[in-house]
């Protein structure tokens, strides 16, 4: 009978038949004595890279092209439900503070291609959107000066509200939050300045030109939006005074309904200006980067952004966020747009200088 001899057996020292162990492979195949590494091997090192890749740096990319990709396109996202929408574009600036989260996640992970992307990618699309904001495109020219200022009904301090407004030399001057204990302080103590003016409700008029046609502009059931025509030397002027409803975060979302509404009222009646030039000036519960302004904001151009000096955040007044008071203009142009020292108020007091030509219109 003709020995043989099992491959995995090996003779001891002592004659005794001794079993080899093959060794395994990094993905568990085995790899016995003469076996060269195949191209299991060579999967098992992709695998390995992979799975590296995904636990080290993916969720962080993906992450930056997500931010990248809602901000440059934040106008084509979907309606959100509770109108969250609207909230992400009211607080869009702030996402470039993403940035320096995303790449400290990274090199927290050990992940430098993944923190590179973090840097770039965002940072980029943020500056194509905003970085326009950041130029000073103020101008030392104008026709005109227009403030804006929400004084705050329970405002402590009226007469150095006053003050204040008084130093900014404004031609025209829009108020908004009076009340009836306060709107007869407030036209008092702008008389001497302005001896043309009209309020009604909880808004108000002050003009160094004359008035006309001064009238309530019915967007809620009690006042809170008026027009009037400024015979300015330049021209006349429509200007709208409104303080829209205010919003809140809750647990329906961002609670936007009432203000949209009254925004859709002043908005029609802005359509139906017989005056070429317009101004509207306010409170307006709102950011020109919220698609829900768009009625207003598809004709009108927001001083701030075409003449000013960084965001000009208005709100709230000791660490200003969003900017939600607004002068927005149509037919006339912005020389400078800027924020002015605080008062009193939970909101900072908002100015434009603008120029007026000849009206062609009767």
């Amino acid at each position: 009978m003709t020995a043989t001899t099992r491959p995995d057996l090996a003779s001891a020292p002592d004659g005794t038949a001794a079993q080899t162990i093959p060794s395994t492979g990094a993905d568990g195949t085995a790899v016995g004595p003469g076996r060269a590494p195949g191209a299991s091997d060579h999967a098992a090192d992709a695998g390995s890279r992979l799975r590296w890749w995904r636990r080290r740096g993916a969720a962080v990319t993906g992450c930056s092209v997500l931010v990248a990709v809602s901000v440059a396109g934040h106008g084509l996202l979907p309606r959100l439900p509770g109108r969250l929408s609207s909230l992400a574009e009211t607080l869009m600036p702030w996402s470039a503070l993403a940035v320096p989260v995303l790449v400290a996640a990274a090199l927290l992970r050990r992940a430098p291609v993944a923190a590179a992307v973090a840097l770039v990618v965002p940072a980029v699309a943020w500056l194509a959107v905003f970085g326009g904001a950041l130029a000073d495109k103020t101008s030392p020219s104008g026709d005109l000066t227009l403030v804006s200022h929400n004084v705050n009904q329970a405002n402590p301090d009226p007469g150095g509200t006053v003050r204040s407004l008084l130093a900014a030399g404004a031609d025209v001057l829009a108020l908004e939050e009076l009340s009836p204990a306060t709107a007869p302080a407030y036209e008092q103590a702008l008389a001497e300045a302005y001896p043309y003016h009209f309020y009604q409700g909880t808004v108000g008029l002050w003009s160094v030109h004359p008035l006309r046609d001064a009238r309530a502009v019915p967007i809620m059931p009690w006042t809170r939006a008026m027009r009037a025509t400024v015979d300015a030397p330049g021209g006349r002027l429509a200007v709208y005074v409104a303080h829209l409803p205010s919003v809140r975060v809750g647990p329906a979302g961002f609670t936007a309904g009432a203000r949209d509404e009254a925004l859709g009222l002043l908005a029609a009646e802005v359509r139906a200006e017989p005056v070429r030039r317009v101004v509207v000036m306010g409170d307006l519960n709102g950011s020109t980067d919220d698609r829900a302004l768009r009625p207003l904001t598809d004709r009108l151009v927001s001083a701030q952004a075409a003449a000013g000096a960084g965001f000009g955040f208005t709100w709230p007044a000791r660490l200003p966020a969003v900017r939600i008071d607004q002068i927005l203009l149509g037919g006339v142009r912005a020389a400078s747009a800027w924020t002015l020292p605080a008062t009193a108020s939970d909101h900072l007091p908002v100015a434009a200088r603008i120029h007026l030509s000849p009206d062609p219109a009767p």
